[in-house]
């Protein structure tokens, strides 16, 4: 298992990195890397919420209305068949047979 000493060396590791990270310091200000003769670029602070629009209370509109736009719309067919385009449509107009090319082994007869 372990011995003494290496759990000791454990214990010590935390705190060995902690001083390694605050022994290091910034560079001084004239040994920086910034070059005077490039201005430095100018930061504009835009909002997230610049173009925000609040939420805002809709008129319903009335039941026989609705129903009305549904139905000169063609009624639910219409939206059915909306969604069944979205879904790719089969090469052939018939159905394949999901179970061609299986054999049904029934009771006690030999395939």
């Amino acid at each position: 298992m372990f011995s003494l000493s290496s759990v000791r060396r454990l214990a010590l590791l935390p705190a060995w990195a902690a001083c390694a990270a605050l022994a290091q310091t910034a560079a001084p200000a004239n040994e920086s890397n910034a070059r005077p003769d490039i201005a430095p670029p100018v930061l504009e602070y835009r909002s997230v919420f610049e173009g925000y629009r609040p939420f805002g209370e809709v008129d319903p509109v009335p039941w026989r209305e609705a129903n009305d736009t549904v139905l000169r719309r063609g009624g639910w067919r219409a939206y059915a068949r909306e969604s069944d385009s979205a879904v790719e449509a089969p090469s052939s107009p018939s159905k394949p047979d999901p179970h061609a090319g299986h054999s049904m082994h029934h009771g006690g007869e030999n395939p």
